[in-house]
């Protein structure tokens, strides 16, 4: 069993590795939703669609057939860009452009707030940065911004999003709850499923944490089944039980805390106030307190939570040191966006 935590962490903390948390979770009303959402998975999803309809209207075979624009996978749109005929890899080539210029137009829309005022630079992470055609996306975005006159700086993120938010999540864990340590369980919930891990922090090869990794990790879609809240969080901790057990029996020493990213914006008190309407059953309940209710299925072990797109920026903090202002965009189900502010380190 691990130790007592010798500093109790904050939940939704703005203070982080030498970084200041200027924003997170901060909403661009556009007529009845958010402008963010022009941005999202299901943005995308939507534009392929328009595109293959097009194809349609004009007697031209779709490429992708009968299947739902939204039930084609990135992989499959990866092949028919890099393999697939002349035809299909142009109408991807469609969706991309369409999804670069409004990505563009998003960013730039948010590097108007006051809250990302000065921004040096911004990552993309999200689903969509593991397919090829995300990645030319944002490519293709940041040609378009710097074309324009903009000297921001738009990327895709270094880490795999699968790895990124519970890379990130270790990072939330203060020093002294990683002295001694060489392992961190961690877990990342979305939309559609929760992704638990086990981080090796090596804080011996780097202290910054730039070498930290994932070294085992588990993923249960509970956007696949009718599930409620309780159950919900019944699952996670069962994930996570057999996640701890595994890197016990390996031999590796956990860290006593559980680093959760979450989606929505949460209190230090561990209630989410908002945005967490796509996970399984009420998590906006004022009595509601998952840090709580977590903790009490993992005997031992405290829980930390914050934003799951602050936690996925923070896998990218180590190479950031130079840069003084910078923000992180996170697509999935909507826009999650961060801004941070780089600190000098304590020496």
């Amino acid at each position: 069993m691990p130790d007592a935590l010798p500093v109790r962490p904050a939940h939704n903390a703005t203070l982080l590795r030498g970084l200041r948390l200027d924003a997170h979770s901060l909403d661009l009303p556009d007529g009845e939703g958010q402008l963010g959402d022009r941005a999202s998975h299901r943005a995308l999803d939507a534009m392929l669609e328009r595109w293959r309809h097009r194809m349609r209207r004009v007697g031209a075979p779709d490429p992708f057939g009968p299947d739902p624009s939204d039930g084609i996978s990135r992989e499959e749109l990866d092949h028919a860009l890099t393999e697939g005929t002349p035809e299909a890899a142009g109408l991807v080539h469609g969706v991309i452009e369409d999804y670069a210029r409004t990505l563009a137009e998003v960013t730039r829309r948010f590097l108007t707030l006051p809250e990302w005022q000065g921004t040096d630079r911004i990552t993309v992470g999200g689903g969509l940065r593991s397919a090829r055609i995300g990645e030319v996306a944002i490519g293709r975005a940041a040609v378009l911004m710097r074309t324009a006159g903009s000297a921001v700086r738009l990327a895709p993120i270094r880490h795999h999003p699968d790895e990124a938010g519970l890379i990130g999540a270790a990072m939330l864990l203060p020093d002294a709850a990683l002295a001694g340590r060489d392992a961190v369980l961690v877990a990342d919930l979305g939309g559609t499923s929760f992704r638990g891990g086990v981080v090796l922090p090596r804080l011996g090869v780097s202290s910054d944490m730039s070498a930290a990794g994932v070294w085992r990790s588990r993923v249960w879609r509970h956007g696949d089944e009718e599930v409620e809240r309780g159950p919900a969080v019944e699952r996670l901790a069962v994930l996570l039980r057999g996640l701890a057990a595994e890197a016990r029996e390996a031999g590796l020493h956990l860290a006593p805390a559980v680093a959760v990213g979450v989606p929505g914006v949460a209190d230090a008190d561990g209630r989410i106030e908002r945005g967490a309407e796509n996970l399984p059953g009420d998590w906006h309940d004022p009595a509601f307190r998952f840090p709580a209710e977590l903790a009490a299925l993992l005997p031992g072990f405290e829980v930390l939570m914050h934003n799951d797109a602050v936690a996925q920026a923070l896998s990218e903090s180590p190479h950031m040191r130079e840069v003084p202002r910078w923000g992180v965009l996170t697509v999935g189900t909507g826009l999650g966006n961060v801004r941070f502010t780089t600190l000098a380190l304590a020496r």
